[in-house]
């Protein structure tokens, strides 16, 4: 399958093309399978680019299903990296992946909590029962309002003890953090704005049991739906799994392969390997750590490499980008004023430049002032905003 027909599938499918963009912010999230949301921003103006043609505020509709209706989650997923996904795909991601980094952030809390303080399992799991039946109670709190009904969350111990990485830390981040991971807790508002990173905590409703190797097969044959065609590499890299899961999953959901112009076999679903139709011109502003360009490990076939260094920060995150008919042609930021500032690192034509032009004025007018700084930032965002 050549480059061409998946930078089309990148139009259709991840609501980039001016045609398809229209829905919900649950629509955005299915589409794309899960929207990354270690920066909160992330999560709001993914939709934003998305919905160009829906009614009404995308922003405040993403807090209705993240915080009232509950048709979104926020919860730790792939890489341990927090993400928000459908309601319906929780249990999945969390029986695919998550549980298993749970089970490992546990044991490695007790065991820090034993090497840096008299504390330990018995001491932790009262806590955990206190702090959960307070959360309870309280509906939503932050870890410091927890930490008045339950005071033993203060407690400290050493992290790291007689090493170069030796620091006190607080029961209640790791603990919260934990139960997060478990999904016995889960991110309610946030302290702020939706720019903010501070989040109240809630109690989790419980999510029903899958067994481990069904659910993976389930996450990969959602995200074959809208990455497809993709590499093992890429699947192993987006998930976080070993290599033997990523095959067995891709087995159970019957993938078939495919040839990708950079001599790679690429993998899609037994009903999935048509052409897509042609999208017309379409130019995009996708924010930083969007789901589209954080999607495949391999990028070369939208991305030229050398510009990846003013893109990138040096741990992989990829900032704000510009995109003209699925390829990646330069990066934006914003001005002290949240004016849109944009740079070209290829020249697409009158057309594009148009398009983009055109594009920054819909972001301008979406984020009505508001001033979004990358959690991660690169080098061309850093230059862009000065």
């Amino acid at each position: 399958m050549t480059g061409e027909e998946r930078r089309r599938r990148i139009a259709v499918r991840h609501h980039l093309a001016q045609e398809a963009r229209a829905g919900t912010v649950e629509q955005v999230a299915d589409s794309l399978t899960a929207l990354h949301g270690t920066d909160p921003a992330t999560v709001h103006l993914a939709a934003v680019a998305r919905l160009a043609g829906a009614a009404g505020d995308p922003v405040a509709a993403m807090e209705r299903a993240l915080y009232e209706e509950r048709t979104l989650v926020r919860m730790h997923a792939m890489r341990h990296t927090v993400f928000v996904v459908p309601a319906a795909l929780a249990p999945v991601v969390q029986s695919s992946t998550t549980d298993a980094v749970a089970a490992r952030e546990r044991a490695t809390l007790i065991k820090q909590l034993k090497a840096g303080s008299s504390l330990d399992e018995a001491w932790l799991a009262d806590v955990e029962k206190s702090a959960l039946a307070a959360l309870e109670r309280r509906g939503e709190a932050t870890a410091a309002e927890l930490a008045r009904d339950e005071p033993r969350l203060r407690e400290q111990f050493l992290y790291g003890p007689g090493t170069r990485y030796e620091q006190p830390q607080t029961v209640s981040t790791r603990l919260l953090r934990l139960l997060g991971t478990e999904g016995k807790v889960v991110r309610g508002r946030p302290l702020g704005s939706w720019t903010s990173s501070r989040f109240r905590w809630a109690v989790a409703p419980a999510l029903p049991g899958i067994p481990p190797a069904e659910a993976q097969a389930a996450l990969v044959r959602r995200w074959l739906a809208s990455h497809g065609p993709a590499t093992e590499a890429d699947l192993a890299w987006w998930t976080g799994w070993k290599v033997t899961d990523v095959r067995k999953a891709l087995r159970a959901v019957h993938a078939v392969g495919t040839d990708l112009d950079e001599g790679a076999t690429g993998y899609v679903l037994p009903d999935d390997t048509g052409p897509t139709e042609e999208p017309a011109p379409w130019a995009a502003f996708l924010p930083a750590l969007d789901p589209t360009p954080m999607g495949w490990q391999q990028r070369d076939w939208y991305l030229d490499p050398g510009h990846r260094a003013e893109l990138f920060d040096r741990s992989g995150n990829i900032g704000p980008t510009v995109w003209w008919n699925g390829r990646i042609i330069g990066g934006w930021a914003q001005r002290p004023d949240g004016g849109p500032v944009w740079r070209l690192l290829t020249d697409p034509g009158s057309e594009a430049a148009r398009a983009v032009e055109e594009e920054a004025s819909r972001l301008h007018a979406r984020l009505a002032g508001t001033r979004v700084t990358p959690r991660f930032r690169t080098p061309l965002e850093r230059a862009l905003s000065a």
